[in-house]
């Protein structure tokens, strides 16, 4: 991440703060905000506002947890954390402000950064566009949605397809699994290869149309931060759904009440 600056965008950024008299500019997720941190070509009158979807330092570390140091994915974030680390919070402390999605990702940077200027923007759903499915409608099969080359995404179809998936099959005979979004991953593309009960959708027009016919929505994510917009998503349309304290972290549900 700290390798990926664009010296075009940054003087682009600068260049539209000193055309315009904008009050703020916002970068959505900590990678964009390499654009704002010490970017000294801004108009000084604009506000800098770094929006925090995910802290990629917290990340790397579940990952690190999750896998432990002699595994080759956690030496890896072991390696990435150091730099990591340092860009990150530098660039937080930069800024004018620092926008989270949940309270629990606001308390994840003030425990690495107190003093940090932090207001926590909830997430929303469309409840006119996901609204709540026909009786009638679902067939016998569970999914997920997501983009997977973002890792948690990935890691979660995977996981899932390992270690529950085989049960599921065992207990409900003919259940298919639809993993819905785009670029599926190799190692996913793999898996519904060896077994035609799972479907993998790629980019589709309406992802309702996949998610009306599941009984279940599932989310057995165990990394990254944020908020899960796809469980919302799947709420709205009174779809039961499965996940893990950390896929429902910044959700205000209650557990066997109306999530699981």
């Amino acid at each position: 991440m700290c390798n990926t600056k664009s010296s075009e965008m940054h003087h682009t950024v600068a260049k539209m703060t000193q055309r315009s008299d904008y009050d703020v500019v916002i970068a959505e997720y900590s990678v964009m905000g390499q654009y704002l941190y010490q970017n000294s070509d801004i108009n000084p009158r604009t506000k800098r506002i770094v929006s925090c979807h995910e802290c990629y330092t917290i990340s790397r570390k579940k990952v690190l947890d999750l896998y432990g140091i002699f595994s080759i994915r956690g030496f890896r974030a072991m390696l990435e954390l150091y730099r990591l680390e340092a860009y990150e919070f530098a660039m937080y402390r930069d800024v004018d402000k620092v926008i989270t999605l949940t309270p629990e990702e606001r308390e994840g940077l003030l425990r690495y950064a107190p003093g940090l200027d932090i207001d926590v923007v909830p997430h929303g759903v469309d409840t006119e566009k996901f609204s709540p499915v026909s009786p009638g409608e679902q067939e016998m099969s569970v999914a997920f949605l997501g983009n997977y080359p973002h890792d948690p995404n990935r890691e979660a179809v995977m996981y899932f397809i390992k270690e529950i998936w085989p049960y599921l099959k065992n207990t409900l005979p003919g259940i298919k699994f639809y993993i819905i979004g785009r670029d599926p991953t190799p190692d996913i593309l793999a898996a519904a290869k060896r077994d035609r009960d799972i479907v993998v959708t790629g980019t589709v027009e309406d992802v309702r149309d996949y998610l009306r016919v599941a009984k279940v929505f599932v989310a057995p994510i165990r990394l990254g931060k944020g908020f899960r917009g796809k469980i919302l998503e799947a709420m709205a349309m009174a779809i039961p759904v499965v996940t893990t304290s950390l896929g429902a972290e910044g959700i205000p549900v209650e557990d066997m009440h109306n999530i699981v």
